[in-house]
């Protein structure tokens, strides 16, 4: 895992976007996001275990595998949105990145690899692209039954309870 500021120049989501000014996992963890370098199956089944995640799924995003929806399909996930849960994701295979913002509102990127696992806190705005190989596998871990309900950034959206309760516990 590598995360630092974005800096937010035009050009391709997929690339890098390094400010060059780096964040590290305690500066993550003051905006609700943690992470952790797992190497092996037991270790995610003990972590799901101790955090109450009792359903899990995987997700494979690359053209050969979503085919014409692809394109389309990146581009939503790289629209800023929150969740109402957890957003837990352990990395198989490939690269990608999330970015969340911070308490300044600013884009951190976090750079994730296979072995990576990070849980972003319900109600935190971010956003997720692949990188420039086009490839990831991920697990998805639930608490419940496997949802995945992305709701668009907007002025209405800071009403949300689950934001708010984001917003009191991490930004205030």
């Amino acid at each position: 895992m590598k995360a630092y500021y974005y800096d937010n120049l035009p050009g391709d989501q997929r690339l890098p976007h390094d400010s060059g000014k780096a964040v590290d996992t305690s500066d993550l963890a003051q905006v609700g996001v943690l992470y952790y370098r797992i190497g092996e199956l037991d270790g995610v089944n003990q972590l799901a275990s101790e955090r109450g995640y009792k359903n899990r799924d995987e997700i494979t995003v690359s053209p050969e595998k979503m085919g014409d929806i692809y394109k389309a399909k990146v581009e939503s996930f790289f629209d800023e949105h929150l969740h109402e849960d957890e957003e837990i994701r352990y990395i198989r295979d490939g690269a990608g990145y999330f970015d969340v913002r911070n308490k300044g509102d600013e884009w951190i990127r976090i750079q994730l690899e296979k072995d990576d696992l990070i849980i972003l806190p319900a109600g935190i705005y971010h956003r997720f692209t692949t990188d420039e190989t086009n490839y990831i596998q991920a697990m998805r871990l639930f608490k419940e039954e496997p949802k995945w309900t992305p709701l668009n950034r907007s002025d209405d959206l800071d009403a949300n309870p689950y934001r708010k309760e984001y917003v009191t516990h991490f930004l205030e």
